[in-house]
């Protein structure tokens, strides 16, 4: 509110000083007194409405940016030619009289002087001297963000007088009509937060005309509205946080003034596992292990939710991110400052799509792209094609949301939707309740789209009311997004926006599913799993094959358990886990388990001992609701207790198998199976021991797990029998839908939902029991092997750096085509033989506490020597895959971690050599941090995967790119050369360099800093030390 109106005492003062200039040229006496005070009103009011409409077309405006040498000249030229007039007229008082300069009008004249002088001279100094505080300051003179205030409208809800950004109003309506719904909200953010340097005027054009640029490679750039984070992943952003204070303080600023700029909510709920299963007491003692495991962790965390402001953290113990994110932290509407726009996030894991089922867009990035949204950055992305995915009829009686969604998913990577945005539409989603479409958006990234977004509508709100929000909070969602033109009427097809594609799924279609048995999207149907997995069995070693000699296809293995014989072969089951938020948000599945746990009871049927049973609900309230349901005991008698409140067997903490199952699956190579309501089965994934594992609903995770096998053909053959000996079938347990849609209607209530979050913060008895020393930064803990502050900022100063050259630099690596993130970032178990390992041996620890990569990303000694350590990574250097390179010029072959560290013990640069698309798959932060750590400077790749790009920019390494048709071996690089590469004197976006061997070659390459905003990064090192210099 403040920024608007000293936006509007500038436009009134330009007015003014125009009026007075005015009076000067005129020369007119025509009764001076009123001529001195009423033409400069009537002058301001045509200059304020010329101002209004120029907003709109801000470009005409040649003061708003100096963006180069005419401009500025102009700019100065303009001032001293005011600065003379308003002299000339001090010097001739009587043309408007004596008194003029001390009266009111006077003093206003000669503040507006100093402001514009002041507001010019910060902006010739930003373009000038490029100092990023002055340009700061002078974007916050010039009022930034404001470009479009044209297009800010008032509406009144309940009387509260309330803002927005019309979006309409700078777009034909009919042009606006045809803008798919995702991309309505893309183009809200542009236009609220243009500024024309992290926002610019061709961010907003490029997206007003998305039909005709979707599919071209445009870029722009999005301000989400906040970030989430789980604690995995969390756990480094908020370190660098901390190292970012120590870095402030160190310079002579305030480190009160680093804090999150947008609000972030971190959710811990990777950490616990299923150590202990199928008991009442499974939950008090994960939770116990949980906190043991991971105490440095949590009391790092805790202390950064007192020290940040704009920071929440969710204790453990509270639920899954997505579902807590779904149920409570989503606002759907943002309501800051009285001004109203739509909840947009992006998240550190890419089932951060999830929240688009609740027509909130949002996606998964890596860490260096969270934390410059945390620092109010723009992100850059493409503007994807949106493929429109229309859905009819309605979910058949023996069907689920679960069912769905793998059926979606197979059609969708068949389709093939990489990289775009998938937004769903037609009456057939009316049907569908906010949770079905939750569990559809999960899997989002399953089907390979951006996002899966559901625009709000009547459905919508109705959740948010039933979650426990407020009568007054609906409300304003709702007018401001029927104002805005961002409310759906699914069947209403006029109001169906144009889309790139359009596909369709009839949901009468929709079949009882699963998928694996070691991909999301391997869909087969209940009625041909017994047949696939057989031929799994049989195929070759695959996606969907296992080459399982003939002779060993009916082997069956007797063991001893708990006193009892029970036998393993092919198919068994022995891990049955109802987990992860894609289903445990879904009260109509989750439900629908607990009836059929019931029938099956009720049947006298029972799960085997040795299966590995585990209930992991994504929050407090789906016990709230299994509990009043009456269904707790059921499920408990079959082994679906309680477990913990967190991902678990979804990510693989599904803890350790029964000694006695493990001992026969390894002796007799046995193809086991884990069934799972989970979004991910990748082999190895689950658990180490279940080579098949397979997605399914609630209500067939316990369906398998009565059977005992995956090799089943529930049409023909029963689960087992009853006391009397009678067969019992699935369809006999199987709940009717109407029967869970009546029990969910009496038991899944607003108050449930209140109850449970009202203490999500503060209900956890242990987190509140952690002691952690205050104070505004934190104190390192030198021994500790999980949390270490990193050595991004140490050698960092209050002024700029040059740009220089890189000379007689090593190349680390000489790489091929598609090196992803997962060849460069650390991930998974760490490796005894590994360089991380060692350096946890020499501090003590045995190979049972290395715990992985994930848990310990907080401490930068660990990940820089876990980065390159794939042992998929092929390297020309060394004659096979693995974490190996070749040291020059001792030709000595070491893990990379030791080559990289040798090379800064002799104060050489290392460089990176690479093929065409690296750093593709995920986006990864530490597959930037790591090679900085290692001492890599410059990559030279053919080309580049846009956000890895990007991020290494971020982190201050310099993206060079062989002209088309060049490469290395083009170039005639050996990789063994002692390298120079020669910076340009000026350094502009798609420049090019100079690369240099002592052997006399020479090369041009691209300079990859694609923006003036990637540019500006760089210069300071990365954007973290841009944003430490920019608090000084």
């Amino acid at each position: 509110m403040l920024v608007a109106y000293s936006r509007h005492v500038i436009m009134l003062t330009r007015a003014y000083f125009l009026a007075l200039l005015i009076t000067i040229l005129s020369k007119i006496n025509l009764g001076l007194t009123m001529f001195s005070y009423h033409p400069p009103a009537m002058v301001a009011g045509a200059w304020i409405f010329y101002e209004a409409a120029v907003f709109k077309k801000s470009r005409l405006r040649i003061d708003l940016y100096l963006k180069n040498t005419i401009h500025g000249f102009i700019a100065l030229v303009a001032l001293a030619a005011a600065c003379f007039g308003y002299w000339a007229i001090y010097e001739n008082k009587e043309l408007i009289g004596k008194d003029h300069f001390t009266s009111y009008h006077g003093q206003v004249g000669i503040a507006a002087l100093a402001m514009i002088f002041a507001n010019q001279l910060l902006g010739a100094a930003a373009h000038y001297l490029k100092i990023s505080a002055a340009r700061k300051a002078h974007r916050i003179l010039k009022m930034t963000g404001l470009i479009y205030e044209g297009a800010k409208k008032e509406i009144d809800v309940d009387g509260a007088r309330l803002k927005y950004f019309d979006v309409s109003s700078v777009i034909p309506q009919d042009k606006f009509e045809r803008l798919p719904f995702s991309i309505r909200v893309l183009l809200e953010s542009a236009v609220r937060n243009c500024d024309n340097f992290q926002v610019s005027e061709d961010d907003v054009k490029n997206i007003v005309n998305w039909e005709e640029n979707q599919g071209k490679d445009v870029e722009i750039r999005f301000r989400p509205a906040r970030v989430i984070l789980q604690d995995f992943t969390g756990v480094p952003a908020v370190v660098d946080f901390a190292a970012m204070r120590d870095a402030v303080a160190r310079l002579g600023g305030d480190p009160k003034k680093i804090n999150p700029i947008c609000p972030v909510d971190l959710v811990i709920d990777h950490s616990v596992q299923v150590d202990v299963a199928g008991s009442k007491e499974a939950l008090k003692k994960n939770q116990e292990l949980e906190f043991e495991r991971n105490r440095e962790r949590f009391q790092f965390l805790k202390w950064g939710s007192d020290a940040f402001e704009g920071l929440e953290i969710i204790p453990p113990g509270s639920g899954i991110v997505h579902q807590v994110n779904l149920e409570y932290l989503a606002r759907v509407v943002f309501n800051r400052d009285s001004t109203l726009f739509p909840d947009s996030l992006v998240g550190t894991d890419s089932h951060t799509t999830m929240i688009n089922g609740l027509g909130v867009l949002g996606w998964g990035v890596g860490g260096i792209e969270a934390e410059a949204v945390m620092l109010a950055q723009p992100i850059s992305m493409v503007l994807p094609e949106v493929i429109g995915y229309k859905i009819s009829g309605e979910i058949p009686d023996l069907a689920t949301s679960t069912d769905v969604v793998l059926t979606i998913t197979k059609n969708l990577r068949a389709v093939g939707v990489v990289g775009k945005f998938v937004e769903f539409f037609g009456p057939g989603v009316a049907q569908l309740s906010i949770a079905d479409r939750a569990t559809i958006s999960n899997m989002c990234p399953e089907y390979g789209a951006t996002v899966g977004f559901f625009p709000v509508d009547e459905v919508s709100l109705e959740y948010l009311r039933q979650t426990g929000r407020t009568p007054e909070n609906v409300k304003q969602i709702e007018e401001y997004l029927k104002i805005s033109s961002m409310f759906r009427n699914y069947s209403d097809a006029s109001t169906d926006p144009v889309y790139s594609k359009v596909y369709e799924l009839d949901l009468s279609t929709v079949v009882s599913s699963l998928s694996g048995p070691k991909r999301p999207h391997d869909r087969v149907s209940v009625t041909d799993m017994k047949n696939d997995f057989l031929q799994c069995l049989t195929n070759p070693v695959g996606f969907k094959g296992f080459n399982i000699p003939s002779d060993q296809l009916s082997k069956t293995v007797p063991f001893l358990y708990e006193g009892q014989e029970y036998t393993l072969k092919q198919g068994s089951v022995v891990i049955s886990a109802i987990t992860s938020c894609t289903n445990t948000s879904n009260p109509t599945v989750m439900l629908g388990a607990g009836l059929l746990a019931k029938n099956a009871i009720e049947k006298g049927l029972k799960v085997a001992p040795y299966i590995k049973t585990s209930l992991s609900p994504g929050s407090g309230v789906v016990s709230y609701y299994l509990e009043s349901s009456g269904v707790i005991p059921y499920l408990e008698q079959l082994g679906y207790g309680i477990v913990g409140y967190g991902c678990m067997t979804c990510i693989g903490n599904s803890g350790p198998l029964a000694e006695e199952v493990t001992k026969v699956i390894e002796e007799n190579d046995l193809v086991v199976a884990g069934v799972l309501s989970g979004n991910r089965n990748f082999e190895g994934r689950i658990h180490p021991h279940t080579r098949a594992n397979y997605l399914a609903s609630p209500l067939l995770v316990i369906a398998y797990a009565l059977a005992g096998r995956v090799d089943i053909d529930f049409e023909t053959e029963p689960l087992a029998q009853d006391g009397d000996g009678n067969d019992v079938f699935l369809r006999d347990i199987w709940p009717k839908r109407s029967d869970i849609q009546a029990v969910e209607r009496a038991h899944v209530i607003p108050e449930m939902f209140r109850k449970a979050y009202s203490s999500v913060k503060t209900g956890n008895e242990a987190w509140n029991r952690l002691e952690v020393d205050a104070g505004v930064q934190y104190k390192w803990d030198a021994e500790s092997t999980y949390i270490q502050s990193p050595p991004f900022f140490e050698t960092m100063t209050r002024d700029l750096p040059p740009i220089s050259n890189i000379t007689n630099a090593r190349a680390l690596l000489n790489l091929g085509d598609s090196v992803t993130t997962d060849h460069i970032s650390p991930a998974g178990a760490i490796s005894r033989t590994s360089p991380a390992a060692k350096y946890l041996a020499e501090r003590g620890l045995k190979p049972r506490d290395y715990n992985s990569y994930g848990s310990r990303r907080g401490n930068d000694r660990i990940m820089a020597r876990g980065t390159f350590a794939n042992i998929r990574l092929v390297n020309k250097f060394v004659e096979k895959a693995g974490p190996f390179t070749v040291h020059f010029p001792s030709e000595e072959k070491l893990p990379i971690f030791d080559a990289a560290m040798r090379y800064k013990q002799e104060n050489v640069t290392a460089i990176i050599l690479a093929g065409k698309e690296y750093g593709s798959g995920s986006s990864r932060d530490w597959a930037a941090k790591g090679p900085w750590m290692q001492g890599v400077r410059a990559v030279l790749a053919e080309s580049y995967e846009r956000i890895h790009r990007s991020n290494l920019v971020g982190m201050g390494i310099i993206p060079l790119q062989y002209m088309p048709g060049e490469n290395t071996d083009k170039a005639g690089f050996s990789g063994k050369e002692v390298f120079t590469i020669e910076m340009p004197d000026k350094v502009t976006p798609g420049c090019t360099a100079t690369v240099r061997t002592e052997c006399g070659k020479s090369i041009q390459v691209l300079v990859r800093f694609d923006t003036e905003v990637e540019l500006t990064y760089f210069r300071h090192g990365g954007i973290l030390n841009y944003m430490i210099r920019s608090m000084l």
